[in-house]
């Protein structure tokens, strides 16, 4: 009897708990035996684990987060770790492991089936929708789904105080989530890290809306954009030291003391990655459980389950983590329509 751990890795996102569930339902109607692992890649450097089953995946489809627990652990893990983990995996008796995470988790997993020969097959999570060698992630459709309600609650209050508001979401090497959801919410400018920013054009663009009776304006911004002029070279203790997490509030201290148009930053941060998975990443999470017990089951380590063109296929680790997607350039050329 084959016994197949699986373990998530990396920050929690929405369709976590169905790759879970569909692992242990596929892998049960095969005759296979389910481990859960604790807390990503820590369980299996603390042993800790546990057998999965029918009652314990029952009404989890719909619950955000992990039942597994999660942690972040940045590649590349230190010899006595990769080691421990190597040596804990013989240890439990598992005969293949299903990693489920984004580009650090996936590292790691790519380390360790190269240098230990760990029989590892990958499953892609990203919010920012960022992993090359799949069209999708689960966890991208509920970011953008929270980021444009969020986006349309904000219209109403800038238009009601005459203000622009700037709306940071996540995306700290693409732009997936600041294009579809600004497109989605109506915004006026989507800032996206593919471009940098020029200040400069994006308060004559304001300037210009206001001239033309519009008093209010979105801006959505992802927050790995760099300001041209105010990015992270700059001296230590500046008014705008730019760092991941901040790009937001610089870009609307800019804005405001350049056109002297009162702004306001929103940084939806976390939200993003909370609550209830959309419908649609609960089927694409079902269908990467499915497929990756398939691949364990035909040997096939090594590999990541990926979607292709509403296909479920899979690809080598090594791509998907080799550079980042970058967003669809038409897509983004037609986001320019409605800012200008």
């Amino acid at each position: 009897m084959k016994k197949i751990g699986i373990l998530t890795g990396g920050a929690d996102c929405p369709g976590l708990n169905s790759v879970i569930r569909a692992v242990v339902r596929k892998a049960m109607l095969e005759g296979y035996v389910v481990t859960g692992i604790k807390n990503g890649w820590n369980g299996l450097i603390e042993n800790d684990m546990r057998i999965l089953d029918l009652r314990l995946t029952s009404g989890i489809l719909d619950r955000g987060g992990t039942i597994l627990g999660t942690s972040r652990i940045i590649p590349p893990l230190d010899k006595d770790k990769e080691k421990a983990i190597s040596e804990n995996f013989e240890r439990s008796g598992i005969d293949a492991l299903i990693a489920v995470g984004g580009e650090d988790t996936l590292k790691i997993a790519l380390s360790l089936h190269n240098n230990y020969g760990l029989p590892v097959v990958g499953v892609p999570k990203s919010i920012d929708n960022a992993l090359s060698g799949t069209d999708y992630a689960f966890g991208f459709d509920t970011a953008v789904n929270i980021a444009t309600e969020c986006i349309d609650r904000l219209h109403t209050t800038a238009e009601s105080h005459h203000r622009i508001i700037v709306i940071e979401v996540m995306g700290r090497y693409t732009g997936w989530i600041a294009l579809q959801a600004g497109i989605a919410g109506g915004a006026d400018i989507i800032l996206v890290p593919e471009y940098k920013v020029n200040i400069e054009n994006v308060c004559d663009f304001l300037r210009s809306h206001h001239s033309r009776g519009r008093s209010f304006s979105i801006i959505v911004v992802s927050e790995g954009v760099t300001v041209d002029g105010y990015n992270e070279a700059q001296k230590e203790g500046s008014t705008y030291k730019h760092r991941i997490g901040n790009a937001g509030e610089l870009i609307a201290t800019l804005i405001e003391e350049k056109t002297g148009y009162e702004t306001r930053v929103s940084v939806l941060g976390h939200i993003q990655r909370g609550g209830t998975p959309t419908a649609h990443d609960r089927i694409i999470g079902t269908r990467f459980g499915v497929k990756a017990v398939d691949l364990v089951k035909e040997n096939k380590f090594g590999k990541m389950v990926s979607l292709h063109d509403g296909k479920i296929r899979y690809v080598d680790i090594k791509e998907a983590v080799s550079k980042h997607k970058a967003i669809d350039e038409d897509l983004y050329k037609m986001a320019q329509t409605f800012s200008s």
